[in-house]
C-alpha cells in the first residue's frame, strides 16, 4: 500500500534504547562519531517497512482492500479449470479435423498443425473460456528471404520471393517480388472456408461451427459444442492466425491492426518463447505464487476503469493497456526479483509495484519488449540468436506523449479508487470485449 509504515515496535524498542546508549558513550568519546551515530539512528527509525502499517486503521484498511481484491477475482475473473479444460477439448476438436483437411498441395498450404497461444493457455484468461488464439503454421514457396524494414513500435520484415513462387499471393517490388500479408490473409480465409466444408459434416453431431468474416476482424471460427453437459454450452471463439515458422519456435504473422502502407509487411511473434519464459518463471516462484492472479486483476481492473472514460481516451485506453502490454510489464517486473516476493500474502504489495511500474513507463513513454534485443534475459532460456541480435521495440512509439500521460494519470487513479469501482459493478455483470 502507499500509506505510511513505521517499523515493529518489537525492533525499534530496543533499537532505540541501544541506539541511545551508543549515542551517549559515542558523544562522550568523539564527537563525530557521535553525529554519525545519531545519523544512522535516525534513518533506522524513518525506515518504510513493508509488512506493517502504522495503525490497526491502516491494518484493518489493508486488509479490506484485500479482501475487495479477492473477491472480484473469485467471483468476476477466475476461471474454473473444469470448464476450462472442456472448451480447450472441443477447440481441439475442430481444430484437428481442419489440420486433416487442411493438407492440401499448392505453393502455400497449410502444415496440418497448430500452435495454441495467448491467455487461455498461459493461465491468466478472464471472466470465461471462451476465447483462444491458435497460429495455423504455413508452407513457405521454395527460396524466400526474409528482410528486415526499419519501424517504430514493432518488428517488421518483408518476405522476398521469386517470381514464379510467389504467385497471385505476391507484389511486385524492385528487382523482385516480396511475399504480401494481406494476400495471404485473404488467401487463407479461403482456404480455411474449404476445409470446414470438408468437415462440417464430420462435425455435425459434436459442435456446430461457423466462420466469422469481415472487414477489420480477425478470421475466427465460432464453436458451440452440441453436449449434454451444461458447463460446454459456451459459444468459443478461436481467432485463427496464420503464421509462416522461422525455426527455433519463432512465427511470422500479419500486423493486426494494419495501415494501408503496412499491409504487405510481417511481424515477428514470440509467443512461444513467452511460454517457455513463463514456465521457467513458474518453477521458481513460490508454490502460492500471485503473479498470473495480479495480472487477471489488473486486466479487471483496466476493463472497469475505462467505463467512465469518454471518447477518445476510452478507444486509447483499451489500445495502449492491451493485454500483451499488461503481460509485458508484468515480466519485465518479475525479471527483477526476487521471485520469493511473490508469495499470495503479497498479493496487495505486488499489485501496487506492477501498476507503479507500469504507470511510470507510461510517464516515461517506454515500455521495451521483453525479447527483443534483451541480452539480461536468464540463458537458461536458449533465446534464438534472432531476439538476441534484434534491436530493442518500444510498445508504446505509436502513441503521442499526452494520451499516455492521460492513461498514465487514469491508471494510478483507477488503482487508488479500485475498492469504490470495484463496489460500484460488483452488482452485475460488466461487458467483455470480445476477440472477434
Amino acid at each position: 500500500m502507499s500509506g505510511v509504515y513505521r517499523l515493529d515496535a518489537r525492533v525499534s524498542g530496543p533499537l532505540l534504547i541501544g541506539g541511545c546508549t551508543l549515542l551517549l558513550l559515542g558523544l562522550w568519546r568523539a564527537p563525530l562519531a557521535g553525529a554519525l551515530l545519531l545519523l544512522v539512528l535516525l534513518a533506522c527509525v524513518a525506515l518504510r517497512g513493508r509488512t506493517r502499517p502504522e495503525s490497526p486503521d491502516g491494518r484493518r484498511q489493508e486488509g479490506r482492500r484485500r479482501g475487495l481484491l479477492e473477491a472480484f477475482h473469485a467471483r468476476q475473473l477466475r476461471l474454473s479449470p473444469h470448464v476450462l479444460g472442456h472448451s480447450r477439448a472441443h477447440v481441439a476438436l475442430v481444430l484437428g479435423e481442419l489440420a486433416r483437411a487442411g493438407k492440401a498441395s499448392g505453393r502455400l498450404a497449410l502444415r496440418g498443425d497448430f500452435v495454441p497461444v495467448g491467455s487461455a493457455y498461459e493461465q491468466h484468461q478472464v471472466r470465461s473460456p471462451d476465447a483462444f488464439d491458435v497460429l495455423v503454421p504455413l508452407r513457405l514457396p521454395p527460396r524466400v528471404q526474409l528482410r528486415r524494414v526499419p519501424m517504430r513500435g514493432a518488428w517488421l520484415c518483408a518476405l522476398e520471393v521469386a517470381e514464379a513462387a510467389g504467385g497471385q499471393l505476391s507484389e511486385a517490388l524492385e528487382g523482385g517480388r516480396r511475399l504480401s500479408a494481406a494476400l495471404v490473409l485473404r488467401w487463407f480465409q479461403g482456404h480455411v472456408q474449404r476445409c470446414l466444408g470438408a468437415v462440417r459434416s464430420r462435425l455435425q453431431d459434436r459442435a456446430h461451427v461457423r466462420l466469422a468474416v469481415g472487414p477489420g476482424r480477425p478470421l475466427a471460427l465460432h464453436v458451440l459444442p452440441r453436449s449434454d453437459y451444461v458447463c460446454c454450452h459456451l459459444s468459443l471463439a478461436v481467432r485463427l492466425i496464420p503464421a509462416i515458422p522461422l525455426g527455433e519456435a519463432l512465427f511470422l504473422t500479419a500486423l493486426t491492426p494494419s495501415p494501408a502502407k503496412l499491409a504487405a509487411f510481417w511481424t515477428l511473434n514470440a509467443s512461444k518463447p513467452e511460454q517457455r519464459l513463463l514456465s521457467w518463471l513458474r518453477e521458481r516462484c513460490p508454490a502460492d505464487s500471485c503473479h498470473l492472479k495480479c495480472l487477471q486483476i489488473l486486466k479487471g481492473l483496466r476493463d472497469l476503469g475505462g467505463r467512465s472514460l469518454e471518447q477518445p481516451l476510452a478507444s486509447h485506453w483499451a489500445r495502449v493497456l492491451s493485454s500483451y502490454v499488461l503481460k509485458t510489464a508484468l515480466l519485465a517486473l518479475l525479471l527483477r526479483g526476487p521471485l520469493r516476493a511473490w508469495a499470495d500474502r503479497f498479493l496487495v504489495e505486488r499489485l501496487e509495484d506492477l501498476v507503479l511500474f507500469l504507470e511510470e513507463g507510461l510517464r516515461r513513454h517506454l515500455l521495451l519488449h521483453v525479447f527483443l534485443g534483451n541480452r539480461a534475459l536468464p540463458e537458461a532460456l536458449s533465446l534464438p540468436k534472432l531476439l538476441k541480435d534484434a534491436a530493442p521495440v518500444n510498445l508504446l512509439a505509436d502513441f503521442d506523449g499526452p494520451t499516455l500521460d492521460k492513461v498514465a494519470a487514469h491508471l494510478l487513479e483507477t488503482w487508488q479508487q479500485a475498492p469504490e469501482i470495484i463496489r460500484r459493478y460488483s452488482g452485475h455483470r460488466y461487458s467483455k470485449v470480445h476477440p472477434v
